[in-house]
């Protein structure tokens, strides 16, 4: 029965795995990460006093496709080194990447050109200060002015009332 390239959603005819289906690695649906701690719940392996551990060491499980492969092969694979409590140098200092030296430069000097602003030593703050010092004086003005045109108001109602 040709569909054509788009075939519809069987949503009818749904086909569910039961436990044992998942377990036994039988059913057609792909393996997740549960079930792989399901496998790991139900088999735990049990080692007998006669078995010792260097059996379970020895042996290694193998890697699906490439992985085995780009372990061996990956020039760009840095592996960790472990480094012993009595070989670590407490005095060596850790060299710092472009961007971490870059991001302390311009926090310090952030900090330099807020210092700066704080004491009027800018351009930006001088601009400033001088636009204060101008709205100050307009407004001394203007309230000088107020008070003037207040008093003389006062002085013709004064004058009005007599």
């Amino acid at each position: 029965m040709g569909r054509g390239k788009f075939k519809s959603k069987p949503t009818g005819r749904r086909q569910f795995s039961t436990q044992e289906d998942l377990l036994a690695g039988t059913s057609t649906r792909p393996r997740t990460f549960r079930q792989k701690e399901a496998e790991n719940e139900e088999e735990p392996e049990v080692v007998s006093g006669d078995e010792s551990g260097e059996e379970s060491d020895g042996e290694t499980k193998k890697k699906k496709g490439t992985q085995g492969i780009i372990e061996i092969e990956n020039p760009n694979l840095v592996k960790p080194k472990t480094l012993k409590a009595r070989d670590v140098d407490v005095e060596k200092t850790t060299e710092l990447s472009r961007r971490e030296r870059e991001e302390i430069e311009k926090h310090k000097a952030h900090e330099r050109y807020m210092r700066l602003q704080e004491q009027g030593k800018t351009d930006q703050s001088k601009k400033d200060l001088e636009r204060l010092a101008l709205i100050r004086q307009q407004r001394a003005e203007a309230a000088k002015k107020r008070d003037e045109e207040k008093a003389a108001k006062e002085k013709k109602k004064a004058e009005t009332l007599k």
